[in-house]
């Protein structure tokens, strides 16, 4: 089915304690996501106003301006940068009028999610988050919902099932829930697999449009889609990478972060996200030729703490210098975590050090031992390749020579097999 683009009024609010400039840096992102749901920006509309109102969020006045603006230029969309309730919603469409569709910032980046969903998981993910909390907003209009036909925040794989009724939406709900978890003790399963053979997990994160999937395609030839729009990935793509002194690693591409990012989106793929949670190592992408690109790390990092995969070792990778932001500018990380490298994941320009860093940060503290196992122990090779990353296994008649890349812990687990190792003389 084709959209017609549809010409839309952003509406934000800016309240006492808010900043003027900070609503018009959200109200640009906000554009640019409606620009990716195939949206073109016809005007702003700025309410300042100490309190939110709490029937219309910007009261009664600015309503009737806004329902003139869309009476007068043929508007069919009015985009809110704040989240609104089901009551708000309908009381806007209904003082709007002209069949005007009102959505907030979570439906659009919702219909997004739907646009961009490949995988079974990603258009069930993105079916169960619209239900959730797209389907009251809507079911609580009073209206007829067969005028849903298409258009930015009604489309995707749930679109169908919002004209049913509320009993036959909580059943999809328990449906879809009952099928994720499936998918996400696969997933859990295929994790195991990957932890047991050793090799080395590397998340791929950062705000989105940074240049991840760009970046992925480069080292890997994923094949991924990179368009300079706001989640152009949503699912996330694990390939094989070979550093250069020949170790393998796992490079995972993950959904893009954004500012209100709300928690239940956050909820809704925590399975996906949870790629950055089990990662050895993350890997930050940052736009260094956006203005906002500080901010923007501010976003991740505290994105990343609340999903509990902030103390991993980070590189910090500073991409678009092709742009001219080649230099290593201050990203307000502490010295001790600023390990970083400008790039150009689209001409390949400092990859060379991205790959340097990257084997300095696995092997930091690590060593690589051949041990000597003898056959009978075959639990030590288990622990190898569960615990470290093992290079080669040679098998002989009485015992097998692994070789393997340990840090100081599992050294000291194996290290009777290790026949460089001494027992320390006592004074």
């Amino acid at each position: 089915m084709e959209y017609t683009k549809s010409k839309a009024i952003l509406v934000g609010i800016c309240t006492g304690d808010d900043d003027a400039e900070e609503l018009e840096k959200s109200l640009d992102e906000l554009e640019r996501l409606l620009d990716t749901a195939g949206g073109v920006c016809f005007a702003r509309l700025v309410q300042n106003k100490e309190k939110p109102d709490p029937r219309t969020l910007i009261g009664s006045g600015k309503v009737r301006e806004l329902s003139a603006l869309c009476s007068l230029n043929e508007i069919e969309l009015v985009v809110f940068d704040e989240e609104l309730s089901p009551s708000q919603i309908r009381n806007l469409e209904e003082d709007i009028g002209n069949d005007v569709r009102v959505i907030d910032r979570s439906m659009l980046i919702l219909d997004i999610f739907a646009l961009h969903a490949v995988s079974r998981e990603g258009k069930l993910q993105v079916e169960l988050a619209q239900l959730k909390y797209t389907a009251p907003r809507l079911t609580g209009q009073g209206k007829d919902l067969s005028r849903l036909g298409g258009g930015i925040g009604t489309r995707g794989p749930g679109e169908s099932k919002l004209e049913s009724d509320r009993r036959h939406m909580k059943h999809r709900i328990v449906a879809l829930e009952s099928e994720l978890r499936i998918l996400d003790k696969n997933r859990q399963t295929m994790r195991a697999a990957r932890d047991r053979s050793g090799v080395p997990k590397i998340a791929i994160v950062g705000y989105t449009n940074a240049g991840k999937s760009t970046l992925l395609n480069y080292l890997t030839d994923a094949g991924i889609l990179a368009e300079d729009k706001l989640f152009a990935t949503l699912d996330p793509t694990t390939r094989k990478f070979e550093l250069p002194t020949g170790e393998g690693v796992l490079l995972t591409d993950t959904v893009g972060f954004i500012r209100k990012l709300p928690h239940h989106l956050i909820k809704a793929f925590q399975s996906t996200l949870d790629e950055a949670v089990y990662a050895d190592v993350l890997m930050i992408v940052i736009d260094v030729s956006d203005p906002e690109y500080r901010a923007q790390l501010e976003v991740t990092e505290k994105l990343l703490e609340e999903l509990g995969a902030s103390d991993k070792p980070t590189l910090y990778v500073l991409n678009k210098c092709d742009l001219g932001a080649c230099g290593l500018p201050s990203i307000g990380v502490p010295a001790e975590r600023a390990r970083m490298v400008a790039v150009s994941a689209k001409t390949g320009q400092g990859i060379d050090r991205l790959t340097e860093a990257l084997q300095e940060i696995l092997h930091d503290g690590k060593r690589t031992v051949v041990f000597h196992i003898p056959n009978g122990e075959g639990a030590a090779l288990n622990t190898l390749y569960r615990e470290a990353t093992v290079e080669d296994v040679e098998y002989g008649a009485e015992k097998m020579l692994v070789t393997a890349v340990v840090d100081a812990r599992v050294h000291g687990m194996l290290r009777r097999f290790d026949p460089e190792w001494t027992e320390p003389k006592e004074d």
